[in-house]
């Protein structure tokens, strides 16, 4: 292979690189690159490796959309290779006993919106049942009032229709207090029971020591009178307890008797006023699992002890257990995801709703234009590993970006805009794509009469500027510039900054809200169309058009 050949391949693998990933490549890239292609030039990697810093400058010098041009000119068919939508392969392990179907089910708190770690529960559970077939059930588990939110019923629904979430039965457990109330005068019946009127100081001060509350001891007879009794509203609030017997010297002191029923009376209950006696997560959910045919449980390893307590109940009344699996804790670094510091930070004015931008909820990120589907791969991605993991956000980026780039359609923003008086140049225009290489969505075009808007930042380091898609200017003034030519060269040569502009007669006010703050800017008038819909503002990112007030563009953030 001639040098001129080695040397136009290098530049050519250099533009794909630099093209897909929309920044320069590091040499070593490169050279793997070329040795990956050519092997047989091994033997020459010393020469290759003193051309790549050369030819890798040469693409710096160029525009991300000179890059794609020349590729296109070089290399034809690559950038279409590159858009094409691959179908990426998702996979979680498979389940035991699942070939004929399964049951599943997704059981939150009404108690606010989902978040972040409710879709990797949500998901995980109906990756399964659309793999296998069989039932989806969304449980409202809401039998403790004093953590549900009424507006909450409403708010889980729609979000789970959202994250495209194929529920197939929907329970609640307010709904199921008769069918609890059986189960529990069943469980005295057996033994595996008792009903408690000890303090419960006093009572968790015997089973921190492994000693046995007197009430363990009392008859069945006892026990069911108990019952009926506290049923029956003779029992004032913290009273009575029904407990189930475990080994009071279990390693874990959270195991050992733990409460299953109780009176509450502070707090009415939003669908079910006239109940005062509640049972507990533990018993409620054991009794659902059973009746409801679960065969597989999937949620985090905070449950893990909650097993164990449950395991109980099932050996009690001779129960099948399902499978469970515990998947490992996720933190997520710089949102808040706590349903009662949502809330708070709300009613504080900290933020202005569920969908503030700064929350972890699925409607905040909705608001920024991340899509569902991008959720629901970066969940899979995550998978059911007991490890504790941090959540990736470049991956949840990446995926969404895969998702809506496509349908992106590209304008110019200015931010902290000055005013800038460009003399000497001619009348002209700028003719700038509505979406790089496809021409048939139309173009954008820009007038220049004399006066632009420019960003302050990019005038306030003076020398030469390229106004993308327009010409070159050389910085006079705070607020003044000249007419330097149209030569791409000489803005290469003087390492010219290219920057997004917008001529003052037709600039749209707008700003943009990013994570750490407001960006005040304007932008171009055909982004007022785009309410509701995500663009790409050109060197800034992906941003999702709020809305319009007055002619003033709402922007949110998405992500680069």
């Amino acid at each position: 292979m001639a040098d001129a050949d080695i040397r136009n391949d290098i530049y050519v693998l250099a533009l794909e690189n630099a093209v897909k990933h929309k920044a320069v490549p590091r040499a070593g890239a490169i050279l793997g690159s070329v040795m990956g292609a050519h092997p047989e030039l091994r033997s020459k990697a010393k020469e290759i490796n003193a051309l790549i810093p050369e030819i890798l400058e040469e693409v710096a010098a160029l525009s991300i959309e000179e890059r794609e041009e020349k590729l296109k000119s070089l290399n034809p068919g690559a950038i279409e290779k590159m858009h094409e939508k691959k179908e990426r392969s998702h996979e979680l392990p498979d389940l035991p006993n699942a070939q004929s179907g399964v049951v599943m089910r997704f059981a939150p708190n009404p108690s606010g919106p989902l978040h972040l770690g409710h879709a990797r529960a949500s998901v995980l559970n109906d990756y399964y049942v659309k793999k296998y077939g069989g039932k989806f059930y969304y449980r409202v588990e809401d039998t403790d009032p004093k953590r549900v939110d009424p507006s909450a019923y409403e708010m889980v629904s729609e979000d789970l229709a959202w994250l495209g979430i194929g529920i197939t039965d929907v329970v609640y457990q307010s709904d199921r207090f008769a069918i609890y109330y059986e189960y529990a005068r069943e469980l005295l019946k057996l033994g595996g029971a008792y009903m408690c009127t000890c303090d419960n100081n006093e009572f968790r001060e015997k089973k921190l020591k492994k000693i046995a509350c007197p009430c363990r001891e009392i008859s069945v007879e006892e026990n069911l009178k108990r019952f009926d009794d506290m049923l029956a509203g003779k029992y004032a609030e913290g009273e009575i307890t029904l407990r189930v017997k475990t080994d009071i010297a279990h390693p874990d002191p959270a195991v050992r008797d733990f409460a299953a029923m109780r009176v509450l009376t502070s707090t009415p209950h939003p669908r079910k006023p006239e109940i005062f006696v509640y049972p507990l997560m533990n018993f409620s959910v054991a009794v659902d699992d059973h009746l409801l045919g679960m065969t597989h449980v999937i949620r985090g390893k905070d449950h893990i002890a909650n097993t164990r307590r449950q395991e109980y109940i099932y050996n009690y009344f001779g129960w099948k257990m399902p499978y469970f699996y515990h998947y490992g804790r996720m933190s997520i670094a710089g949102l808040e995801l706590s349903t009662s510091g949502m809330r708070k930070g709300i009613n504080e004015g900290l933020y202005t709703g569920w969908d503030d931008i700064h929350l972890g909820t699925l409607r905040a990120l909705a608001r920024r234009g991340i899509q569902p589907d991008a959720v629901r791969a970066a969940t899979i991605d995550i998978g059911m590993g007991d490890t504790d993991i941090s959540f990736s956000w470049e991956n949840l980026f990446a995926q969404n970006k895969a998702v809506i780039d496509a349908g992106a359609d590209r304008y110019f923003f200015v931010p902290d805009a000055v005013e800038v008086e460009i003399t000497g140049a001619p009348k002209t225009e700028a003719h700038a794509p509505v979406y790089p290489n496809q021409p048939e969505r139309g173009e954008r075009v820009l007038p220049f009469t004399g006066r632009v808007l420019l960003p302050k930042s990019e005038m306030e380091k003076g020398g030469m500027l390229r106004l993308k898609d327009l010409f070159n200017i050389n910085i006079t003034g705070p607020s003044s510039a000249e007419y330097a030519g149209d030569s791409l060269a000489d803005a290469r040569s003087q390492k010219a900054a290219i920057v997004q502009w917008l001529p003052v007669e037709m600039a749209a006010p707008c700003s943009l809200l990013m994570p750490e703050g407001i960006l005040e800017g304007f932008c171009e008038p055909a982004v007022r169309e785009y309410a509701g819909r995500i663009v790409q503002f050109e060197r800034v990112g992906f941003s999702k058009i709020d809305a319009v007030n007055d002619g003033k563009v709402i922007a949110y953030f998405t992500h680069r």
